[in-house]
């Protein structure tokens, strides 16, 4: 599980940017998921990713959208945030960068699952079919983490296939800073999951921050912000979040959500929030 291998990383020592990064992995690598492999399929039946990074301590982060074939695309989103002077690139300038890099490129078929074809299959026929009817139904979402370190440092990192039948180059919140993601060690570190046009529309990771700021706890701010989406854009979604003294908030107005955190006993806690 992601929280685990994000834990470990934390347990030895390591910063939280590292620990969310390889959480991530960790998810992205699971087909159970919509982020890399068991990602949804655009309407030309490509799988297009979206991720970010972001480091609490320097404000600094890393974002990828629309490429194809990488298991990994939370990890090429590191390598824009440390090797380049620039924070989001986009299909296949990023493939183009990425291969300058070395990153590893894979085969679509790794990424593609029988359940996801299917399904792509199955809504093609489907007239008037909106992707947010998705995520108020039985979503299956987005992947993220945030994490606190021994040094007091915060990161977030968010990784997504996007939305069943998008369009081709369709980019949703996932790799949009203060939407996705957003990590700040003076008040907190967030990653979002939903029907990203709603998440963009209400800045959803730097709205549940504001509600921080305006002394709310992580559960509650959290939630103020969840539902404001709902109520001012009909959005739907969901939200972690970890605050620099280690208060944990989650909260979805989605019919579920899966979730994993670890507090300071080093204990996992695991689940489907219903």
């Amino acid at each position: 599980m992601g929280c685990r291998v994000g834990l470990e990383v934390l347990q030895s020592g390591g910063p939280a940017l590292d620990a969310v990064e390889a959480a991530v992995r960790q998810l992205e690598a699971d087909p159970t998921f919509d982020a890399g492999c068991g990602s949804f399929l655009n309407e030309d039946g490509e799988v297009e990713l979206d991720a970010s990074i972001m480091d609490g301590a320097k404000l600094k982060a890393g974002a990828v959208a629309a490429v194809r074939r990488l298991l990994h695309p939370v990890t090429f989103a590191r390598k824009i945030m440390e090797k380049t002077d620039h924070l989001l690139l986009v299909g296949t300038g990023a493939e183009k960068f990425a291969r300058k890099m070395g990153t590893k490129f894979c085969p679509t078929t790794a990424l593609l699952t029988g359940r996801e074809l299917g399904l792509w299959k199955k809504l093609r026929k489907k007239k008037g079919f909106h992707a947010k009817t998705v995520f108020s139904g039985h979503p299956k979402g987005t992947v993220g983490a945030v994490a606190l370190d021994s040094w007091g440092n915060l990161a977030a990192a968010t990784s997504t296939g996007g939305t069943p039948r998008k369009m081709a180059g369709r980019v949703g919140d996932t790799p949009v800073i203060g939407a996705g993601t957003y990590a700040d060690n003076t008040l907190g570190a967030v990653s979002c999951t939903g029907w990203g046009e709603g998440i963009i529309r209400i800045g959803l990771a730097r709205r549940v921050l504001s509600y921080l700021e305006g002394g709310a706890s992580a559960r509650v701010a959290v939630k103020r912000a969840v539902e404001e989406m709902r109520r001012r854009v009909d959005g739907y979604g969901g939200a972690i979040l970890v605050t620099p003294k280690g208060q944990i908030g989650l909260y979805h107005n989605t019919p579920r959500m899966a979730f994993a955190y670890s507090d300071k006993t080093g204990d996992v806690k695991a689940g489907i929030k219903i």
